[in-house]
């Protein structure tokens, strides 16, 4: 039972641990954003043209945002800057979704152990009144 309540108490500071981190990191992060920014590079196919050389130079970087709406995939074209800036508020995102994840499993540990607790000790024999 002690080590229990001592686990309990470790997955306790865990959490608040983590929560404090997510509190100072929410404090000063910039903008979130879901979804991967790509940079691509293109063939145009014109006869001629440097994308079909051997080897070839193909043109871009062309850069694309990409994310879910309703379950389906929606993308936007993005100049240089606002790829770097879409990169940012991605990372901001990983960054808080990871440390809420951690939450999320600390949770689940002390869950068990605090439900190992109140379970009853004969679970097949209910109490009368």
């Amino acid at each position: 039972m002690a080590n229990r309540v001592n686990d309990l108490q470790s997955y306790e500071r865990i959490y608040r641990a983590l929560a404090a981190e997510l509190a100072a990191e929410l404090g000063t992060i910039g903008f979130i954003s879901p979804g991967s920014v790509v940079s691509r590079y293109t063939s145009c196919g014109k006869p001629g043209c440097r994308c079909l050389a051997d080897p070839p130079q193909r043109h871009g970087p062309y850069y694309q945002w990409s994310h879910a709406v309703a379950g389906k995939t929606a993308s936007r074209r993005l100049t240089k800057a606002e790829a770097e800036l879409y990169r940012s508020w991605i990372a901001n995102r990983r960054r808080i979704e990871g440390l809420i994840t951690k939450m999320e499993h600390a949770s689940t540990a002390a869950t068990e152990l605090l439900l190992h607790q109140t379970a009853p000790t004969n679970p097949g024999k209910t109490a009368t009144p």
